[in-house]
């Protein structure tokens, strides 16, 4: 049995007296985008990739915002290259940390293994995998898949053998495939499955025949499987914990390491404190430009500003109004402060605290300068990039009171 997802042979391609069947992207790509676009559709978060290949549908699945946990399995699954490739984390992850924590991990194994961690999964995707399990894996296959890791939704996709005769090969797409089914005979087998094990069907396809051959359906057919929350409830029972699956390795000279990897996430406390803290002096930047091109007067020891110094772009006229009538920022002595009530109002700031002002005082109370009574961020008013404006003659006087 083979389990994997490599694009097939004839996503295009040409022979002898019939036209060139060519597939805009490729068959193989449009599957990935079915199970991208219902990801997103439903805010799925843990999914699992039975024959995950080479992990492209992972990698595509990473980037969504609602995904926060990733496992493939894979019975031909290979040790990795230092770092595991396209999966880890790169620099941009730790630079823009996700909003919501993100784990990958990848087991070796059959998928007719029951193993207790692929169970209670948002979604499980069997992309062009079934056809490659001899019967006794076959008849195997919906008691674990359904019966035993029970998620929330299960994509299957699998050739549609009445597209065959458009090909050149006049029997099975892959010479790895035990089986191919038309249309008729997966969807029996599939409406089988779903009645017993509570999940309702829907089938669907990509790969559009050519014109005039419109009778054959897709090239590729799927079934979205989706359980029946009423009787799944009813029917749930506690059963024992198995880990049967071995985590892929990673090759590292002569050492091996499994492969299971975090991302930066806003739900973790650096990365979090770092992000609400380079937005914060963004937006504190912005102000004290303004500040000290804009007119300004004393007022006792500290100096105000006569104008507005509210950024013009990146804000909406409402954004704009409401900071306009927020406590506005002055400067004592070498200091420029910028009050919080001010600062909680700009998008971004806003957006990582919830609105919530204690939690901007707190957070930013360990990286940055508060003033004494702790009500606004206190930073200097002529660093690396305010000395350009004075440099440049563009800094406005203070006028007397």
């Amino acid at each position: 049995m083979e389990e994997n997802k490599e694009s097939n042979s004839m996503d295009n391609c040409e022979f002898p007296s019939k036209k060139v069947i060519e597939f805009k992207p490729p068959v193989y790509e449009q599957r990935y985008y079915f199970v991208k676009n219902l990801v997103n559709q439903h805010g799925l978060k843990k999914i699992a990739d039975l024959g995950y290949g080479d992990a492209t549908l992972l990698w595509m699945l990473k980037y969504h915002r609602c995904v926060e946990c990733l496992v493939g399995v894979d019975i031909a699954a290979q040790p990795f290259e230092w770092g595991g490739g396209r999966l880890s984390p790169g620099v941009g992850g730790f630079i823009i940390p996700r909003e919501l924590d993100l784990t990958i991990t990848l087991y070796r194994g059959s998928v007719v293994q029951k193993d207790s961690r692929l169970r209670g999964f948002d979604l499980i995707t069997c992309i062009e995998l079934i056809e490659h399990l001899d019967s006794e894996d076959l008849a195997k296959f919906p008691e674990v898949v359904f019966g035993y890791f029970s998620p929330g939704m299960v994509v299957i996709s699998t050739p549609n053998s009445e597209f065959n005769p458009l090909f050149p090969a006049s029997t099975f797409r892959n010479p790895d495939h035990r089986f191919e089914w038309d249309r008729k005979q997966f969807q029996t087998w599939a409406l089988d499955v779903g009645k017993l094990y509570s999940y309702s069907v829907e089938f669907t396809g990509v790969g559009d025949p050519p014109a005039g051959a419109e009778h054959v359906g897709y090239c590729t057919q799927i079934g979205v499987f989706q359980k029946n929350i009423a009787k799944a409830t009813g029917s749930s029972i506690s059963e024992p914990e198995e880990h049967v699956y071995e985590v892929v390795s990673i090759l590292r000279e002569a050492a091996t390491r499994v492969y299971r990897t975090s991302y930066p996430s806003l739900q973790q406390r650096k990365y979090f404190r770092f992000t609400l803290s380079i937005e914060a002096v963004k937006a504190i930047d912005l102000m004290k430009s303004r500040f000290l091109r804009g007119l300004r007067k004393k007022e006792g020891d500290r100096v105000v500003p006569l104008g507005s110094c509210t950024p013009q772009h990146g804000l909406t006229e409402a954004q704009r109004a409401e900071i306009e009538q927020s406590p506005k920022p002055y400067s004592v002595g070498e200091n420029f402060y910028v009050p919080l009530e001010r600062l909680i109002i700009y998008p971004k700031v806003n957006h990582l605290v919830a609105g919530n002002v204690e939690k901007l005082r707190t957070v930013l109370a360990e990286g940055l300068r508060l003033n004494q009574d702790q009500t606004a961020v206190r930073v200097e008013l002529v660093d690396y990039n305010t000395q350009r404006l004075f440099d440049e003659h563009l800094v406005s006087p203070a006028l007397e009171s």
